[in-house]
């Protein structure tokens, strides 16, 4: 077992709560989370709330994405915290926070993904770091979130 933490972090020119609507409605990840636009076809399940604690989301798509769900757990004016489960192509569950701070007339933005990498995942921990593999990913969200959040 390797644990790991993937950490970034964004100043975005908005209000927390204009940042907060676009992270804690799944409906409006399509516009900023980088992973949509990787697989066209993929399919996308929306249940539980239409936003907020209790709201889900799951996907089925290509290779590159996979297939997976994600739960708002917990939500509030300064944090959202997720479950992100991974089905395919490897099964693990990751524990997601994002957090929004007031920064003067902006909002910095806190993307934090933890969990454990377990038997071939955790061996290829070694060679390729969590961070190395999606830390890219997190700063592409994080600037589209920044660019759907300031229009």
């Amino acid at each position: 077992m390797a644990e790991f933490e993937v950490v970034r972090q964004a100043v975005i020119s908005a209000e927390p709560s204009r940042v907060h609507g676009l992270i804690d409605d799944f409906h409006r990840w399509s516009i900023w989370s980088p992973w949509e636009d990787m697989d066209p076809q993929m399919l996308r399940t929306f249940s539980g709330a239409d936003a907020g604690v209790g709201a889900k989301y799951a996907w089925s798509g290509n290779r590159k994405v996979g297939s997976g769900k994600m739960e708002i757990l917990s939500s509030t004016d300064r944090e959202i915290l997720l479950r992100l489960e991974f089905e395919r192509p490897w099964k693990a569950t990751n524990e997601v926070t994002f957090t929004l701070a007031p920064n003067g007339p902006a909002t910095e933005v806190t993307w934090r993904m933890r969990g454990e990498r377990r038997g071939l995942m955790g061996l290829l921990t070694l060679v390729m770091p969590m961070d190395r593999m999606i830390g890219r990913d997190f700063e592409k969200g994080l600037a589209r979130l920044r660019q759907a959040a300031q229009n």
